[in-house]
Protein backbone atom coordinates (compact mmCIF):
# COMPACT_ATOMS: atom_id res chain seq x y z
CA UNK A 1 0.00 0.00 0.00
CA UNK A 2 1.41 3.14 -0.51
CA UNK A 3 -1.01 5.72 1.15
CA UNK A 4 -1.34 4.41 4.87
CA UNK A 5 -3.17 6.70 7.25
CA UNK A 6 -0.44 6.89 10.08
CA UNK A 7 -0.77 8.04 14.03
CA UNK A 8 2.22 9.13 16.33
CA UNK A 9 0.79 8.97 19.67
CA UNK A 10 2.20 11.42 22.21
CA UNK A 11 1.83 12.62 25.63
CA UNK A 12 0.13 15.63 26.28
CA UNK A 13 2.31 18.25 25.78
CA UNK A 14 4.34 17.77 23.63
CA UNK A 15 2.90 16.98 20.57
CA UNK A 16 4.09 20.30 18.94
CA UNK A 17 7.85 18.53 19.43
CA UNK A 18 6.61 15.24 17.70
CA UNK A 19 4.89 17.25 14.65
CA UNK A 20 8.05 19.22 13.99
CA UNK A 21 10.23 15.57 13.79
CA UNK A 22 7.36 14.21 11.48
CA UNK A 23 7.45 17.60 9.01
CA UNK A 24 11.55 16.72 9.39
CA UNK A 25 11.09 13.27 7.64
CA UNK A 26 9.20 15.11 4.99
CA UNK A 27 5.49 14.49 5.84
CA UNK A 28 3.09 16.85 6.30
CA UNK A 29 0.84 16.17 9.62
CA UNK A 30 -1.84 17.46 11.28
CA UNK A 31 -2.08 17.58 15.25
CA UNK A 32 -4.64 16.74 17.96
CA UNK A 33 -4.77 16.06 21.59
CA UNK A 34 -2.24 12.95 21.99
CA UNK A 35 -1.60 12.47 18.00
CA UNK A 36 -0.04 13.59 15.24
CA UNK A 37 -1.73 12.29 12.07
CA UNK A 38 0.54 12.12 8.59
CA UNK A 39 0.38 9.79 5.28
CA UNK A 40 2.91 7.41 4.22
CA UNK A 41 4.17 4.50 2.43
CA UNK A 42 5.82 1.36 4.10
CA UNK A 43 8.70 3.56 3.88
CA UNK A 44 7.42 6.23 6.10
CA UNK A 45 6.24 3.78 8.78
CA UNK A 46 10.20 2.25 8.87
CA UNK A 47 11.56 5.50 9.25
CA UNK A 48 9.11 7.11 11.70
CA UNK A 49 9.86 4.02 14.40
CA UNK A 50 13.25 4.70 13.73
CA UNK A 51 13.33 8.46 14.30
CA UNK A 52 10.67 9.83 16.32
CA UNK A 53 12.10 10.74 19.67
CA UNK A 54 9.38 12.06 21.54
CA UNK A 55 6.50 9.61 19.95
CA UNK A 56 5.26 6.94 22.15
CA UNK A 57 4.37 4.66 18.57
CA UNK A 58 3.34 4.41 15.25
CA UNK A 59 0.09 2.98 14.53
CA UNK A 60 -1.94 2.50 11.30
CA UNK A 61 -5.59 4.20 11.07
CA UNK A 62 -7.36 1.33 9.29
CA UNK A 63 -10.51 3.28 9.90
CA UNK A 64 -12.17 6.42 11.60
CA UNK A 65 -16.47 6.22 11.71
CA UNK A 66 -19.29 7.02 13.72
CA UNK A 67 -19.84 4.07 16.32
CA UNK A 68 -23.37 5.22 18.00
CA UNK A 69 -24.46 0.78 18.29
CA UNK A 70 -23.20 -2.28 18.68
CA UNK A 71 -24.16 -2.71 14.26
CA UNK A 72 -22.52 0.40 13.55
CA UNK A 73 -19.59 -0.76 14.96
CA UNK A 74 -19.73 -4.02 13.81
CA UNK A 75 -21.19 -3.07 10.19
CA UNK A 76 -18.24 0.11 10.40
CA UNK A 77 -15.07 -2.33 11.02
CA UNK A 78 -16.13 -5.44 8.74
CA UNK A 79 -16.26 -2.76 5.94
CA UNK A 80 -12.37 -2.39 6.95
CA UNK A 81 -10.19 -4.56 4.02
CA UNK A 82 -8.49 -6.13 6.91
CA UNK A 83 -7.19 -8.89 4.27
CA UNK A 84 -4.90 -6.36 3.23
CA UNK A 85 -3.45 -6.01 6.52
CA UNK A 86 -3.48 -9.48 8.03
CA UNK A 87 -2.73 -12.85 6.80
CA UNK A 88 -4.60 -16.23 7.40
CA UNK A 89 -2.44 -17.11 10.49
CA UNK A 90 -2.50 -13.61 11.74
CA UNK A 91 -2.83 -13.07 15.18
CA UNK A 92 -4.88 -10.15 16.04
CA UNK A 93 -5.60 -9.49 19.79
CA UNK A 94 -8.05 -6.49 20.60
CA UNK A 95 -7.72 -4.10 23.19
CA UNK A 96 -10.32 -0.92 23.24
CA UNK A 97 -11.00 2.11 25.38
CA UNK A 98 -14.58 4.15 25.65
CA UNK A 99 -14.36 8.10 26.30
CA UNK A 100 -17.80 9.92 26.43
CA UNK A 101 -19.94 7.30 24.26
CA UNK A 102 -22.97 5.65 24.01
CA UNK A 103 -20.93 2.20 23.45
CA UNK A 104 -19.01 2.08 27.01
CA UNK A 105 -18.34 -1.04 27.31
CA UNK A 106 -14.93 -1.80 26.28
CA UNK A 107 -15.32 -5.44 26.75
CA UNK A 108 -18.36 -5.96 24.16
CA UNK A 109 -16.83 -3.27 21.59
CA UNK A 110 -13.27 -5.81 21.97
CA UNK A 111 -15.82 -8.43 21.03
CA UNK A 112 -17.75 -6.95 18.38
CA UNK A 113 -14.86 -5.70 16.19
CA UNK A 114 -13.07 -8.88 16.82
CA UNK A 115 -16.19 -10.74 15.36
CA UNK A 116 -16.51 -8.08 12.72
CA UNK A 117 -12.95 -8.94 11.41
CA UNK A 118 -13.31 -12.79 11.63
CA UNK A 119 -16.22 -12.21 9.34
CA UNK A 120 -14.14 -10.06 6.89
CA UNK A 121 -11.65 -12.29 6.82
CA UNK A 122 -13.86 -15.34 6.56
CA UNK A 123 -15.47 -14.10 3.01
CA UNK A 124 -11.89 -13.00 1.76
CA UNK A 125 -10.02 -15.88 2.77
CA UNK A 126 -12.44 -18.83 1.11
CA UNK A 127 -12.62 -22.29 2.70
CA UNK A 128 -11.16 -20.45 5.98
CA UNK A 129 -14.08 -20.89 8.65
CA UNK A 130 -11.57 -21.15 12.15
CA UNK A 131 -8.79 -18.83 12.24
CA UNK A 132 -5.72 -20.21 14.46
CA UNK A 133 -4.00 -17.19 14.65
CA UNK A 134 -0.78 -18.94 14.81
CA UNK A 135 1.72 -16.30 12.57
CA UNK A 136 2.69 -12.70 12.84
CA UNK A 137 1.35 -10.63 15.45
CA UNK A 138 -1.14 -7.60 14.76
CA UNK A 139 -2.20 -5.45 17.69
CA UNK A 140 -5.30 -3.92 16.95
CA UNK A 141 -7.09 -1.09 19.26
CA UNK A 142 -10.56 0.34 18.91
CA UNK A 143 -11.06 3.67 20.98
CA UNK A 144 -14.12 5.37 21.10
CA UNK A 145 -14.09 9.21 21.54
CA UNK A 146 -17.76 11.00 21.66
CA UNK A 147 -19.52 8.10 19.70
CA UNK A 148 -16.75 8.27 16.96
CA UNK A 149 -14.77 5.01 16.73
CA UNK A 150 -11.00 4.25 15.60
CA UNK A 151 -9.57 1.40 14.57
CA UNK A 152 -5.77 1.06 14.75
CA UNK A 153 -3.15 -1.38 14.35
CA UNK A 154 0.12 -0.78 15.93
CA UNK A 155 3.46 -1.13 13.74
CA UNK A 156 5.98 -0.66 17.13
CA UNK A 157 5.41 -3.37 19.42
CA UNK A 158 7.54 -2.11 22.48
CA UNK A 159 7.01 1.11 23.30
CA UNK A 160 9.22 4.06 21.32
CA UNK A 161 10.91 4.95 24.51
CA UNK A 162 12.11 1.50 24.59
CA UNK A 163 15.49 2.58 23.05
CA UNK A 164 17.42 -0.83 24.26
CA UNK A 165 20.40 0.50 26.08
CA UNK A 166 18.86 0.82 29.28
CA UNK A 167 20.07 -2.50 30.79
CA UNK A 168 19.48 -1.54 34.11
CA UNK A 169 17.83 1.73 35.98
CA UNK A 170 16.79 2.92 39.52
CA UNK A 171 13.67 4.14 41.26
CA UNK A 172 11.22 6.57 39.01
CA UNK A 173 13.09 6.52 35.49
CA UNK A 174 12.39 9.10 33.00
CA UNK A 175 10.95 8.01 30.21
CA UNK A 176 13.72 8.61 27.15
CA UNK A 177 10.92 9.98 25.18
CA UNK A 178 9.99 13.01 28.02
CA UNK A 179 14.15 12.97 28.18
CA UNK A 180 14.61 13.58 24.56
CA UNK A 181 11.60 16.06 24.86
CA UNK A 182 13.08 18.03 27.46
CA UNK A 183 16.44 18.52 25.92
CA UNK A 184 14.19 19.44 22.58
CA UNK A 185 12.53 21.91 24.85
CA UNK A 186 16.58 24.20 25.66
CA UNK A 187 18.91 25.95 24.15
CA UNK A 188 21.36 23.72 23.97
CA UNK A 189 23.36 22.84 21.09
CA UNK A 190 25.96 20.15 20.70
CA UNK A 191 28.93 22.22 20.31
CA UNK A 192 28.03 23.73 24.09
CA UNK A 193 28.43 22.11 27.69
CA UNK A 194 25.69 19.75 28.92
CA UNK A 195 25.30 18.86 32.51
CA UNK A 196 22.43 16.54 34.23
CA UNK A 197 23.22 17.12 38.16
CA UNK A 198 20.30 14.38 38.65
CA UNK A 199 21.29 11.33 36.24
CA UNK A 200 20.04 8.67 37.47
CA UNK A 201 20.25 5.92 35.24
CA UNK A 202 21.89 8.37 32.59
CA UNK A 203 18.65 8.93 30.32
CA UNK A 204 18.95 12.35 29.92
CA UNK A 205 22.44 12.27 29.18
CA UNK A 206 22.18 9.95 26.91
CA UNK A 207 19.44 11.24 25.17
CA UNK A 208 21.50 14.36 24.57
CA UNK A 209 24.37 12.44 23.12
CA UNK A 210 21.92 10.48 20.77
CA UNK A 211 20.42 13.83 19.28
CA UNK A 212 23.85 15.92 19.43
CA UNK A 213 25.41 12.88 17.25
CA UNK A 214 22.29 12.70 14.98
CA UNK A 215 21.46 8.92 15.61
CA UNK A 216 18.37 7.53 15.45
CA UNK A 217 16.55 6.85 18.29
CA UNK A 218 15.30 3.26 17.21
CA UNK A 219 18.66 2.38 16.04
CA UNK A 220 19.39 -0.22 18.77
CA UNK A 221 16.18 -2.31 18.22
CA UNK A 222 13.33 -4.15 16.35
CA UNK A 223 9.87 -3.16 15.56
CA UNK A 224 6.51 -5.79 15.78
CA UNK A 225 5.91 -4.58 11.80
CA UNK A 226 8.99 -6.59 10.68
CA UNK A 227 7.60 -9.40 11.33
CA UNK A 228 4.48 -8.76 8.84
CA UNK A 229 4.59 -10.58 6.07
CA UNK A 230 3.72 -7.37 3.74
CA UNK A 231 6.81 -5.36 5.02
CA UNK A 232 9.56 -5.63 3.25
CA UNK A 233 12.73 -6.38 4.74
CA UNK A 234 14.79 -4.38 2.35
CA UNK A 235 12.56 -1.47 3.89
CA UNK A 236 13.74 -1.23 6.81
CA UNK A 237 16.97 -2.12 5.52
CA UNK A 238 17.10 1.15 3.04
CA UNK A 239 15.93 3.45 6.57
CA UNK A 240 18.66 1.91 8.90
CA UNK A 241 21.28 2.61 6.08
CA UNK A 242 20.14 6.42 5.21
CA UNK A 243 19.88 6.28 9.52
CA UNK A 244 23.63 5.16 9.71
CA UNK A 245 24.66 7.87 6.90
CA UNK A 246 22.80 10.53 8.85
CA UNK A 247 24.78 10.02 12.06
CA UNK A 248 27.53 12.55 13.02
CA UNK A 249 29.52 10.02 15.14
CA UNK A 250 32.22 12.35 14.71
CA UNK A 251 30.61 15.20 16.19
CA UNK A 252 32.85 15.90 19.52
CA UNK A 253 30.24 16.27 22.77
CA UNK A 254 30.82 17.66 26.11
CA UNK A 255 27.93 15.99 28.22
CA UNK A 256 28.24 15.06 32.21
CA UNK A 257 25.61 13.48 34.16
CA UNK A 258 26.29 13.41 38.02
CA UNK A 259 24.23 11.55 40.56
CA UNK A 260 24.68 11.57 44.39
CA UNK A 261 24.58 7.81 44.43
CA UNK A 262 27.51 5.63 43.45
CA UNK A 263 25.41 2.42 42.23
CA UNK A 264 23.10 5.53 39.70
CA UNK A 265 26.28 6.59 38.47
CA UNK A 266 26.98 2.87 37.57
CA UNK A 267 24.37 1.83 35.85
CA UNK A 268 24.49 4.99 33.99
CA UNK A 269 27.62 4.08 32.45
CA UNK A 270 26.18 0.64 31.80
CA UNK A 271 23.42 2.33 30.08
CA UNK A 272 25.66 4.41 28.28
CA UNK A 273 27.93 1.61 27.27
CA UNK A 274 24.70 0.04 25.68
CA UNK A 275 24.24 2.51 23.68
CA UNK A 276 27.36 2.68 22.17
CA UNK A 277 28.20 5.98 23.54
CA UNK A 278 30.73 4.98 26.67
CA UNK A 279 33.45 7.20 25.31
CA UNK A 280 31.10 10.42 24.23
CA UNK A 281 29.21 10.89 27.46
CA UNK A 282 31.08 11.05 31.12
CA UNK A 283 29.59 10.20 34.79
CA UNK A 284 30.68 10.96 38.15
CA UNK A 285 29.29 10.89 41.57
CA UNK A 286 28.46 14.65 42.88
CA UNK A 287 25.58 16.14 44.76
CA UNK A 288 24.59 18.86 43.23
CA UNK A 289 25.68 21.51 45.98
CA UNK A 290 29.43 20.94 44.75
CA UNK A 291 28.19 21.88 41.23
CA UNK A 292 30.50 24.32 39.19
CA UNK A 293 31.49 24.42 35.80
CA UNK A 294 34.65 26.69 34.11
CA UNK A 295 32.90 26.44 30.47
CA UNK A 296 30.60 28.90 29.64
CA UNK A 297 27.90 29.05 27.90
CA UNK A 298 26.48 25.69 29.01
CA UNK A 299 23.15 23.60 29.59
CA UNK A 300 21.58 22.21 32.42
CA UNK A 301 18.53 19.73 32.40
CA UNK A 302 17.67 17.95 35.49
CA UNK A 303 15.08 15.94 36.37
CA UNK A 304 15.78 16.19 40.37
CA UNK A 305 13.67 14.27 43.20
CA UNK A 306 10.17 15.98 43.77
CA UNK A 307 9.39 15.23 47.27
CA UNK A 308 6.21 13.43 47.03
CA UNK A 309 7.04 10.98 49.94
CA UNK A 310 6.25 12.07 53.49
CA UNK A 311 9.26 13.33 55.26
CA UNK A 312 11.00 14.02 51.98
CA UNK A 313 9.51 17.62 51.88
CA UNK A 314 12.11 19.40 54.09
CA UNK A 315 15.41 17.57 52.30
CA UNK A 316 13.94 18.26 48.83
CA UNK A 317 13.40 21.68 49.58
CA UNK A 318 17.10 22.23 50.89
CA UNK A 319 18.69 20.46 47.89
CA UNK A 320 16.09 23.27 45.49
CA UNK A 321 18.26 25.66 47.79
CA UNK A 322 21.21 24.36 47.25
CA UNK A 323 20.78 23.84 43.77
CA UNK A 324 19.65 27.46 43.31
CA UNK A 325 23.00 28.72 45.54
CA UNK A 326 25.51 26.32 43.03
CA UNK A 327 23.85 27.28 39.46
CA UNK A 328 23.46 31.29 40.50
CA UNK A 329 27.33 31.44 39.80
CA UNK A 330 26.93 29.75 36.30
CA UNK A 331 25.79 33.56 34.69
CA UNK A 332 26.08 32.73 31.37
CA UNK A 333 24.09 28.85 31.93
CA UNK A 334 20.52 28.29 30.72
CA UNK A 335 19.37 25.48 33.53
CA UNK A 336 15.70 23.95 32.61
CA UNK A 337 14.65 21.90 35.76
CA UNK A 338 11.37 19.20 35.61
CA UNK A 339 9.63 19.53 39.00
CA UNK A 340 6.19 18.73 40.59
CA UNK A 341 6.45 20.97 43.20
CA UNK A 342 4.92 23.82 42.70
CA UNK A 343 6.92 25.60 45.48
CA UNK A 344 10.22 25.25 43.68
CA UNK A 345 10.95 28.60 42.74
CA UNK A 346 10.14 30.50 46.23
CA UNK A 347 12.85 27.39 47.59
CA UNK A 348 15.56 27.61 44.40
CA UNK A 349 15.37 31.74 45.22
CA UNK A 350 14.60 32.43 41.43
CA UNK A 351 11.96 32.91 39.39
CA UNK A 352 11.57 31.23 35.93
CA UNK A 353 12.22 32.98 32.64
CA UNK A 354 9.21 30.52 31.58
CA UNK A 355 7.59 27.57 32.57
CA UNK A 356 5.78 24.65 30.31
CA UNK A 357 3.41 21.74 31.85
CA UNK A 358 4.44 18.46 31.12
CA UNK A 359 3.48 15.19 32.35
CA UNK A 360 5.83 12.67 33.61
CA UNK A 361 4.04 9.68 33.38
CA UNK A 362 0.57 10.50 35.17
CA UNK A 363 2.70 12.96 37.21
CA UNK A 364 1.58 16.52 36.22
CA UNK A 365 5.03 18.80 36.31
CA UNK A 366 6.33 22.33 35.21
CA UNK A 367 9.65 22.19 32.95
CA UNK A 368 11.34 25.84 34.95
CA UNK A 369 13.38 27.68 32.21
CA UNK A 370 15.81 29.68 33.02
CA UNK A 371 17.71 31.07 29.69
CA UNK A 372 20.98 32.32 30.09
CA UNK A 373 22.62 34.81 27.34
CA UNK A 374 23.08 34.06 23.85
CA UNK A 375 26.54 33.41 23.34
CA UNK A 376 28.64 35.79 21.44
CA UNK A 377 28.83 35.20 17.11
CA UNK A 378 31.82 33.11 16.36
CA UNK A 379 33.77 35.29 14.17
CA UNK A 380 35.48 34.24 10.60
CA UNK A 381 38.74 33.73 10.97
Amino acid sequence: MSGFQLIATSAMGIEALVAKEVRALGYDCTVENGKIEFVGDESAIARANLWLRCADRVKIKAAEFKAETFDELFEGTKAVPWEDYLPSDAEFPVTGKSVKSKLFSVPDCQGIVKKAIVERLKSRYKGTSWFEENGPLFKIEVALLKDVATITIDTSGAGLHKRGYRAAQGPAPIKETLAAALIRLTNWHPDRPFRDPFSGSGTIPIEAALIGQNIAPGFNRDFLCETWPWMSEAVFEKAREEAEDLARYDQPLDITGSDIDPGMVDIARQNANEAGLGGIVTFKQMQVADFTAQEAYGTIVGNPPYGERIGERAEVENMYREMGRAFARLDTWSVYILTADEQFERAYGKKATKKRKLYNGPIKTDLYQFWGPRPPRKTET
